[in-house]
């Protein structure tokens, strides 16, 4: 871990050769924002009734969580995203936190993808192996953080954790519910 640090006068290390506190906090809020905009606009709630019509109708496994968990889990792997990604860009340009912010950047947009092809498209086959692919990129985004910042691999581990079991559900749901 190569880093240059100066010290401020508040006493925080402050990485000299990272991006800078607020261009490391736009860049974590306009990716995150759009993901989440992607999210919201498939989400199966009162402002979308049709999907949410379809969504309740499907025939999902016992251990599908009650809608309130996802809406309960999803803030809280975002904001370990955010401030991993922070974290993440804070830190000098080497290629190993180059291919850290790369599979960041990766798993971000793929939050959002997934929505779309799951709710909006209604494609359960192509949305279990989006899953699946994104518990890989989540899998690999905590290794590639570790080599860079462990807080940050640290903080993505719930995310590739719910990953897995978002992958495993929706799997169930596609054979439960054939084309």
């Amino acid at each position: 871990m190569n880093e240059t640090t100066d010290t401020t006068s508040d006493g925080e290390a402050e990485r000299s050769a990272g991006w800078s506190r607020p261009a490391a906090v736009l860049a974590v809020a306009v990716v995150l924002g759009a993901s989440a905009a992607l999210g919201r606009r498939n989400a199966p709630d009162d402002t979308h009734p049709r999907m949410k019509r379809w969504y309740r109708r499907l025939d999902k496994p016992g251990f599908t969580p009650p809608d309130a968990v996802f809406g309960a889990v999803w803030p809280v792997l975002e904001t370990g995203l955010a401030a991993g990604g922070y974290r993440l860009l804070r830190h000098p340009p080497t290629p190993a936190r180059n291919a850290a912010v790369g599979l960041w950047l990766a798993n971000t947009v793929m939050v959002g993808g997934w929505t779309e092809l799951f709710f909006r498209r209604r494609a359960l086959g192509a949305s279990a192996a989006a899953a699946g692919a994104m518990t890989l990129g989540a899998g690999a985004l905590v290794g590639a953080a570790a080599r860079v910042d462990r807080p940050a691999a640290v903080l993505a581990v719930p995310f590739a954790a719910w990953l897995g079991f978002a992958t495993l559900l929706s799997e169930r749901i596609r054979e439960r519910n054939p084309a």
